[in-house]
């Protein structure tokens, strides 16, 4: 089994377009996104303690990999908000192969929910 240490994190190309605008509005991005990749994946996924604010997307139709939302996501240019920030996350755990894939980052206040357009495509059955 490999260490966390050893996961590979990849960002698919659309959520380094999403990052880079959110970025714009909330300056601290580049340190919290880090933090939460950090501390919350791995309590979560190596650590196996869940804080409720990770989960996996119901209703894709997807086995593998497993999709996931991170609605606890402590965004330091978001003052007063702490972990329920209104950034959400979303992303495919590949378990086999110990690798993280970022899919698409959010401000809750732009919109209500992932895209799973975005999703299907990318993992959906073809």
């Amino acid at each position: 089994m490999k260490s966390w240490s050893q996961i590979v994190f990849e960002e698919l190309p659309q959520f380094k377009r999403d990052f880079k605008q959110l970025k714009k509005r909330f300056p601290s991005l580049d340190e919290d996104f880090r933090t939460f990749k950090n501390t919350q994946l791995k309590l979560y996924h190596a650590l196996r303690m869940g804080n409720e604010g990770i989960f996996p997307i119901e209703g894709l139709g997807i086995t593998y990999p497993v999709i996931y939302k991170a609605k606890k996501f402590a965004c330091k240019s978001l003052k007063g908000k702490g972990v329920r920030s209104g950034i959400r996350v979303i992303y495919a755990y590949f378990k086999e192969e110990h690798r993280i894939e970022f899919i698409e980052i959010y401000y809750k206040g732009d919109k209500t929910n992932e895209n799973r357009e975005r999703i299907l495509k990318k993992y959906g059955k073809s």
